[in-house]
């Protein structure tokens, strides 16, 4: 075998093994499960190459392939851990490593993978000031520097900063989470803390690039040009759509304060650093291999998308691709194909783009969803909604069925009246503005400051939902800070205007069909198509996806015909 890697079901260990076949190595994981060949399969990595082995290194290793290179990326990187959880993994099972690679007959180089805000002192590590995570780092790092030493194993180490990529949910992603759900109401540190990043992408080619250098090297492998934490958190900020924190609180204040009031995990805190760190042997092997980085501020960018796109490792996203786009000058969540979508799908209140995701698998051609202005993950609008729904729509090349649920066919009727050679059809399901009221929403006054509160079974309740992961999504959304205000007046602004709504029906050029739940059933007479969906109430692209996608398959279908 040319290599193996060691933690290969882990975020920066499985990425290498894609590196690595990617080269056409023959190359052996080491895993305690195989969950390693899916997610392979599932990014399209040809694994002929591969052969899975099962170890486990907080034991004497034995058994394994002979192997030219030897990667260790497994490490137990969490907060909260005890010193022996930690130690098993991040020293004992380091050391355990470097003993059996020591004793392969045709070893080019052992590379360990450590942290950036790991040093080459030779100090014992401090693990009550510096926490059980950080403090095995260091220890570890001094036991194999030492240990290969004795044994002569041709080292290299690579200690890379903050690895950012999708899977990443660690680290900096807490605090962007606490940015975007508007728990981060000061910048921790001073102005010059330094919290450096680099692509999982890079890092996993460095790696692989590793052994043809020389041994003994400490790699330091991260961004210079990350910016200092304050204009990080702004770069972050301007990408989400949220307001950035301006005031800064010192890490020694930190320190002192309780947890439950600052919401920062102490073993965090050490990483608020000014430091910087000698980066220049490893931008010569970069150099040397042709290695770039990409900007910082798109890699971010990208990373960003995919937090916000899995609910920051809670969920996963229904369609691809996805992503914040700036749609009439606010910061829009745009989900789909935005140049030749067959359908154009608008959600309701208070819902968002998720509420499609049952109807999506039934259609057929490309979709384009995205969250309203100041709804669901999308910022506060910059223009008014006709604005806005006209420059998310500008680049389409084709003439798509424009689908609206609720309060959103109100927009929607107006762009079909404004721009009638742009889509074929506009279908309207549950308009709002013909059905029966509910006010249930619009005069409670509790609605807004309990919401956060509420489970997603009880907000379910209250907004007379269907359970589901979509109810879910929703939830999250209205918990962010003035999304369930702005719900609140957007339903009260809805509810006024009712009777000039039902006027614009009848200035529509195009065909125009309805369709609703005979649950909830329209209660003024209209002139156009009206269908209704047995047993289905408010929401059918929620309780009745598969009917509901034959009826607007038919309509695309009369359409293309």
């Amino acid at each position: 075998m040319d290599a193996i890697v060691f933690g290969a079901t882990g975020f920066i260990g499985r990425a290498l093994v894609a590196e690595l076949l990617g080269r056409g190595q023959r190359v052996a994981a080491a895993v305690r499960n195989d969950s390693l060949t899916s997610w392979l399969h599932s990014r399209g990595v040809d694994t002929s190459g591969l052969t899975i082995v099962t170890a486990d290194i907080t034991k004497p290793l034995t058994g394994l392939p002979d192997v030219r290179d030897v990667y260790n990326t497994a490490a137990r990187y969490a907060f909260g851990l005890d010193v022996q959880q930690a130690r098993a993994t991040n020293v004992t099972g380091a050391l355990n490593v470097l003993e059996w690679a020591a004793e392969r007959p045709g070893l080019r180089r052992l590379v360990h993978i450590t942290g950036y805000r790991v040093s080459a002192s030779n100090g014992q590590p401090d693990y009550s000031r510096l926490g059980a995570y950080e403090a095995s780092k260091l220890e570890g790092d001094l036991a194999v520097r030492t240990r290969a030493s004795e044994l002569s194993v041709p080292l290299s180490i690579a200690n890379p900063s903050t690895v950012i990529g999708p899977g990443q949910y660690l680290g900096l992603a807490t605090m962007v989470e606490d940015l975007w759900r508007g728990r981060l109401p000061a910048v921790p540190g001073g102005a010059d803390v330094f919290v450096p990043v680099v692509t999982l992408d890079y890092f996993a080619r460095f790696l692989a690039e590793i052994p043809e250098s020389p041994a003994g090297e400490h790699y330091w492998v991260l961004d210079d040009t990350t910016p200092a934490l304050p204009e990080l958190l702004r770069t972050l900020a301007d990408h989400l759509g949220v307001r950035a924190p301006r005031r800064t609180i010192p890490v020694g204040l930190l320190r002192h304060l309780p947890r439950k009031l600052t919401g920062a995990d102490p073993e965090t805190l050490s990483f608020l650093s000014t430091d910087r760190y000698p980066t220049a042997s490893a931008r010569a092997l970069a150099a040397t291999a042709g290695l770039e980085m990409p900007p910082v501020a798109d890699a971010l960018g990208t990373w960003i998308d995919d937090l916000v796109s899995t609910r920051f490792g809670t969920g996963s996203p229904w369609l691809s691709p996805n992503g914040f786009h700036t749609v009439a000058g606010s910061r829009t969540w745009v989900i789909g194909e935005r140049h030749s979508p067959a359908h154009v799908l608008l959600h309701g209140l208070p819902m968002n783009a998720d509420l499609w995701a049952p109807l999506a698998d039934h259609l057929p051609g490309p979709i384009l969803a995205a969250d309203l202005p100041g709804l669901g993950r999308s910022s506060t609008a910059a223009q008014p909604m006709d604005a806005w729904l006209a420059d998310l729509l500008s680049p389409m090349r084709t003439r798509p069925v424009l689908v609206a649920h609720s309060l959103a066919c109100v927009p929607a009727l107006r762009y079909a009246i404004r721009y009638p050679d742009r889509i074929s059809k506009l279908v309207l399901i549950s308009p709002a503005f013909l059905q029966a009221p509910s006010p249930r929403l619009t005069r409670s006054r509790l609605f807004v400051p309990v919401v956060r509160r509420m489970s997603d079974a009880r907000l379910a309740e209250r907004l007379a939902l269907p359970e589901g992961p979509e109810v879910a999504s929703a939830a999250a959304d209205l918990r962010r800070p003035g999304v369930a205000r702005r719900v609140i007046t957007e339903l009260r602004t809805a509810f006024a205007e009712r009777e000039r709504s039902r006027e614009l029906l009848d200035q529509v050029s195009i065909p125009v069909e309805i369709i609703v739940g005979s649950a909830d059933p329209l209660v003024v007479e209209v002139d156009r198509p009206v269908t209704e969906i047995a047993g289905a109430g408010h929401y059918p692209q929620l309780t009745h996806a598969a009917q509901l996608a034959r009826q607007l398959t038919d309509v695309f279908g009369s359409i293309r015909g």
